[in-house]
């Protein structure tokens, strides 16, 4: 299998950090999305955005920036999809997916998910933490997604599936466990991101 390219998530709309792009807000010398991008650059063949409106800022980053093509911020499987539209045109066989908003995630994601989706037909895989109260927490903007699925995808975003995990069960995805429970902290309030400052 060829190696993933990523694509970063930052389709949201951060209506609790008071709207506009938390992936631009300042982190110790950079900024979030330039935390996110050191991390998962190494991992994969290539790298792009999904964000919506006008891409111009995010113009310094230098990577291509595809917005969803489901109208009506559907969530992040609109994200997904844009992103296998994009790995398709490349000759891609999957992406990784990240969130904007988490900048500690594990530095060998992409080479556990693919552990994970080992000897599927279609590699599918999110990233899953322990957790005390449920057992498992899944993660599901971390995930490996193979581009043979995206026309399905498509068909369930415009039957009007929203939710992550629905899609995925319904393929089988496997989890790639990882044990720091803390690897896949998100920055959602202000508070989040003083908590990131301290952690970096």
């Amino acid at each position: 299998m060829k190696q993933p390219l990523g694509v970063i998530l930052a389709g949201g709309q951060a209506r609790r950090m008071g709207g506009g792009d938390k992936g631009l807000l300042a982190l110790g010398q950079g900024t979030l999305l330039s935390h996110v991008i050191a991390r998962i650059e190494p991992q994969v063949a290539g790298l792009a955005l999904n964000a919506n409106g006008d891409p111009a800022r995010f113009g310094g980053l230098g990577l291509p920036v595809l917005g969803d093509s489901i109208e009506g911020f559907v969530g992040p499987l609109a994200g997904v999809l844009a992103g296998l539209d994009w790995a398709a045109a490349q000759g891609g066989e999957s992406i990784v997916t990240v969130a904007a908003d988490t900048p500690f995630f594990p530095c060998d994601l992409v080479p556990q998910l693919l552990l994970a989706a080992e000897g599927m037909d279609h590699p599918l895989a999110l990233a899953a933490t322990p957790d005390p109260e449920r057992g498992i927490s899944r993660h599901p903007t971390f995930g490996l997604w193979p581009v043979a699925l995206r026309e399905d995808l498509r068909d369930a975003l415009q039957g009007g599936l929203r939710k992550v995990v629905q899609w995925t069960d319904r393929h089988g995805a496997q989890q790639a466990l990882f044990a720091e429970a803390d690897a896949f902290f998100n920055v959602n309030t202000p508070e989040d991101l003083d908590r990131a400052e301290a952690m970096l």
